[in-house]
């Protein structure tokens, strides 16, 4: 008996060996598929996200070039509206340059036309001779109560010439050295037209003229028209200056110095008052025997 019942237990004991390790290892392996299972799940998350991810890649593309299009658009206008207004502009200042030049031309044709009119004699200065009469042609004088046939005015020099081609004109001849002919022309020009802008210049070249002419006294009565009719023209400073100049050659050095002291002090900044403080010095200077 006791011999057989060995075996027996002998199986038991190994059967329950056998089953005893299973129950760890099945839950080992329900841990492993629970991890499996959240894996899975995290893979199938992040390729969800990288699926979003895409799609706000492709809109933010999308969105990218819309604003670049609308940016290149908005260049394109800008760029156009800015060749139109630099194109406005030039058309305005070409029309402002062309209504200069109109004015300009307007203004020699109206001195031209006043030139003419000045130069037009009065009416009724030539009228016609009268039928001679029998005792003219007698070859009798007529009686002295009678009044003589009015003689026609001279012939006004400037007639039919505008002030610039006067004033041309007469600065010709002044360069050319003709000094007689080059006052003449100024004193023309300056009776004919004597609100010119060219007036206080004329004036002036009438003294230079007298000056160069070695006519000085003429030339100080020159200069001091100029300053006493022209005292804010632009010739006001070489005209006191010059007059200083005429008064040296006269030999009046005071008076000269007083000239050449009011230019420096009216006109400090004048290239006329550069030129008299070295007149000034020129003058102070002892003279070498």
């Amino acid at each position: 008996m006791i011999t057989r019942r060995a075996p027996l237990l002998t199986v038991f004991l190994l059967a329950g060996a056998l089953v005893a390790p299973a129950g760890p290892a099945a839950a080992a392996s329900r841990e492993q598929q629970q991890l499996m299972a959240e894996l899975r799940m995290l893979q199938e998350q992040n390729a969800q996200l990288q699926q979003l991810l895409q799609a706000v890649s492709e809109h933010l593309r999308t969105v990218t070039a819309r604003l670049d299009t609308e940016a290149d658009a908005n260049r394109k206008a800008f760029a156009d509206q800015r060749l139109m207004v630099e194109g406005v502009s030039g058309d305005l200042r070409v029309l402002r340059e062309k209504m200069d030049d109109s004015a300009v031309r307007i203004a020699a044709l109206s001195q031209e036309v006043e030139a003419l009119r000045a130069s037009m004699p009065p009416p009724g200065s030539y009228l016609a001779a009268p039928p001679s009469s029998p005792d003219a042609a007698a070859g009798t004088t007529p009686p002295s109560d009678q009044p003589a046939a009015a003689a026609p005015p001279p012939i006004n020099p400037a007639a039919g010439m505008s002030p610039q081609r006067l004033y041309e004109t007469a600065y010709a001849d002044y360069a050319s050295g003709q000094w007689a002919l080059a006052i003449a022309g100024f004193e023309t020009f300056l009776r004919t037209f004597p609100r010119s802008e060219f007036a206080d210049r004329a004036q002036y070249y009438i003294g230079e003229s007298y000056l160069l002419d070695g006519q000085f006294e003429a030339a100080v009565k020159a200069y001091d028209a100029v300053i006493a009719g022209y005292p804010t023209g632009t010739q006001a400073p070489f005209a006191h200056y010059k007059r200083g100049v005429a008064l040296a050659r006269l030999g009046q050095n005071d008076r000269a110095r007083e000239a050449w002291q009011r230019v420096i002090d009216d006109f400090p900044n004048s290239d006329a008052a550069a030129l008299a403080r070295q007149s000034l010095e020129r003058l102070q200077r002892p003279r070498r025997d």
